[in-house]
C-alpha cells in the first residue's frame, strides 16, 4: 500500500495539531489509499486455503457419462457433480497417451519439455524430478496430499508417487494390463510382476484377478477415509483411476448391473466412486471451500478393444492427435467462485491445471519452467481471451500440430496415424491400420469432427499457426 500523508506532519516535531479536521482527512485519505491486488481479492478462501480433489480416469471416453454423452447406462454421480459445476466441452490433453498425459497433467509441461513420451513399462525411469508435480508444490504449502490410483510416471525409487509429493499413496505404478495375462505379448509382460504398492513399499507382489475386480473400489475407500482424516486441515487427494484401460474388471457390486455389458458396469463404478468422494466432501463440511476437479479421460477410448471400450463422437481416439484422442470430458465445481449448472466450450488443456491450482492455493509456481497458463479468469468469463496463444500436441516424439488458443483453428502437420480396421470383443483387440494426413486445416467451430480440410480457404490462417508450430518444434524438438 503506498500513500502519502506529509501534508499532515508538522514541520516541528513538537507541535502536534489538534485540529480534528486534519485527524479526519488523515482517515479518509488512510482509507482510500490505493491498494495493489492481493491473492485473497482473487480468492477469498486463501484464509483458509481450498482442498484440491482431482479425479483423472484412464482411456475413458467422450459419451461415457452424462451429461456430455447419453450412454445406456445410468451416470447419476457425474451428472450431480455437473449440475454443481461447470461442465467443460473443449478441454484437451496435449499427447493422448499414458505417460505423457498424466506427466503433462501433474507438471504443466508439454510433453515436448520433459520428454516424457508415450507409455511407460514397468522399472521406466519416467518423470525427471528436476520438474515438480503438483503434489510436491501443494506439500511444500502445508497440503496434506495422496495419491490412489495409477501413477504411471516413474516406476524407480525416485520416481514413484511416494517419492514425488504424496504423503499417502496406493495404488499402480504402471498400466495394468502390463502383466503376464496381456491378450497379446504375455511372455514380455510376465517379467514383471504387477505389483500394488502402499506408501511405498509393495503390498501386493502379484495383482491377479479377484484383484483387479477390487481397483476402483480401494481407490475410493481410501481417497474418502483420507478426506474424513485431513478434514481440518487443507489436502490434495489425486484419484487417477486404472480402469476403464483394458483388462476391464468390476466389483461384485456392480458386476451386470448396467444391463449393457462389462464396460457399462465398470463405468457405473466410476460414477458410483464419483459419488463418494463428493459426498465425503459434503459430509465433512467441505463443499465450500474445494476445487474439485473430474478429467473424464487421459487420452480417449482404445478403440481396437471393441465392446472393452468406450464411444467418442470425434474422430480416432487413443494414441492419435485427433480430438478422438485429444479431446476429453472435464467438470470444476468450485462453490461461489465458478457457475453450477453451466457449461462452456473454451479452449484449455490439462497443462493449465497446475497453474490454475497455483492461483487459487496461493502457491508459487515451480522454479522450472513451465508450459501451462494460469486460466481460471479466462474459464470464470472475466477474460474474453486465452493466455494461452496456442496449444501444441504430439504423438510419442514426434511433434504433430497446433491448436489456436481460442480453440477455433486446428492445424495438422503431415504425419501418419493408426485408424481402426476391425474391432475387438470381450478383451480380445482388433487391428489398426496406417494411414496419412497431409498439412490439414480444420475449423473447430463448424467441424469439430475433422471431417473437410479448409487450409486452401484460409491461408492465412494456416500460415500463422504454421508459424507458431514451427517456433514450437523449434524450441523443444531441435537437439
Amino acid at each position: 500500500m503506498i500513500c502519502y500523508i506529509s501534508a499532515f506532519i508538522c514541520p516541528d516535531m513538537n507541535i502536534v495539531s489538534g485540529h480534528i479536521t486534519s485527524i479526519l482527512l488523515l482517515l479518509l485519505l488512510l482509507t482510500q489509499c490505493r491498494q495493489d491486488p492481493q491473492p485473497a481479492d482473487l480468492n477469498p478462501y486463501l484464509d483458509t486455503p481450498p482442498n484440491v480433489v482431482l479425479i483423472f480416469l484412464d482411456d475413458g471416453a467422450f459419451d461415457d457419462f452424462e451429461p456430455f454423452g447419453k450412454p445406456q447406462y445410468p451416470t447419476p454421480h457425474v451428472k450431480a457433480l455437473a449440475s454443481e459445476g461447470t461442465s467443460y466441452y473443449n478441454f484437451h490433453v496435449p499427447q493422448s497417451i499414458c505417460s505423457a498425459s498424466r506427466a503433462a497433467l501433474l507438471t504443466g509441461c508439454y510433453p515436448g519439455r520433459t520428454k516424457v513420451f508415450g507409455a511407460h513399462g514397468p522399472t521406466a525411469r519416467g518423470l525427471d524430478p528436476s520438474y515438480a508435480t503438483l503434489g510436491e508444490i501443494l506439500k511444500e504449502q502445508g497440503y496434506a496430499t495422496a495419491c490412489f490410483g495409477k501413477w504411471h510416471i516413474g516406476d524407480q525409487e525416485d520416481t514413484r508417487s511416494h517419492a514425488r509429493g504424496f504423503d499417502e499413496t496406493a495404488g499402480l505404478m504402471y498400466s495394468n494390463d502390463m502383466w503376464e495375462f496381456h491378450p497379446e505379448n504375455p511372455d514380455h509382460w510376465r517379467q514383471w510382476p504387477l505389483q500394488y504398492w502402499g506408501n511405498g513399499e509393495v503390498t501386493i507382489e502379484s495383482v491377479d484377478q479377484e484383484d483387479q475386480k477390487m481397483l476402483s473400489t480401494w481407490y475410493t475407500e481410501k481417497a474418502v477415509d483420507f478426506i474424513k482424516r485431513k478434514k481440518d486441515q487443507p489436502f490434495f487427494v489425486y484419484v487417477p483411476h486404472s480402469m476403464p484401460h483394458v483388462p476391464i474388471f468390476v466389483s461384485d457390486k456392480f458386476e451386470g448391473k448396467s444391463g449393457t455389458g462389462l464396460y457399462g458396469d465398470v463405468m457405473m463404478e466410476l460414477d458410483w466412486s464419483v459419488g463418494q468422494i463428493n459426498q465425503a466432501i459434503k459430509d465433512n463440511g467441505l463443499e465450500e471451500k474445494t476445487l474439485f476437479i473430474f478429467i473424464g479421460s487421459d487420452n480417449g477410448p482404445w478403440l481396437s478393444y471393441g465392446d472393452h471400450a468406450g464411444i467418442t463422437p470425434y474422430r480416432e481416439g487413443k494414441g492419435t492427435t485427433f480430438e478422438g484422442g485429444l479431446r476429453n470430458p472435464c467438470i470444476i465445481k468450485y462453490p461461489g467462485m465458478i457457475p453450477a449448472a453451466a457449461e462452456s466450450h473454451r479452449m484449455f488443456a490439462s497443462i493449465d491445471i497446475m497453474p490454475m491450482v497455483c492461483r487459487l492455493t496461493g502457491s508459487p509456481l515451480p522454479e522450472n519452467e513451465i508450459d501451462g497458463k494460469d486460466v481460471w479468469e479466462y474459464l470464470t468469463g472475466k477474460n474474453d481471451e486465452n493466455p494461452q496463444p496456442y496449444y501444441a500436441f504430439s504423438n510419442n516424439n514426434e511433434f504433430q500440430g497446433v491448436i489456436s488458443g481460442d480453440g477455433h483453428w486446428k492445424l495438422h502437420l503431415p504425419h501418419q496415424y493408426r485408424t481402426l480396421e476391425k474391432g475387438g470383443k470381450g478383451g480380445i483387440p482388433g487391428k489398426y491400420v496406417q494411414n496419412q494426413i497431409d498439412t490439414a486445416l480444420f475449423n473447430m467451430v463448424h467441424d469439430p469432427f475433422e471431417k473437410g480440410n479448409v487450409k486452401e480457404i484460409y491461408p492465412e490462417i494456416a500460415n500463422e499457426l504454421l508459424e507458431l508450430a514451427t517456433r514450437h518444434h523449434n524450441k523443444f524438438y531441435v537437439d
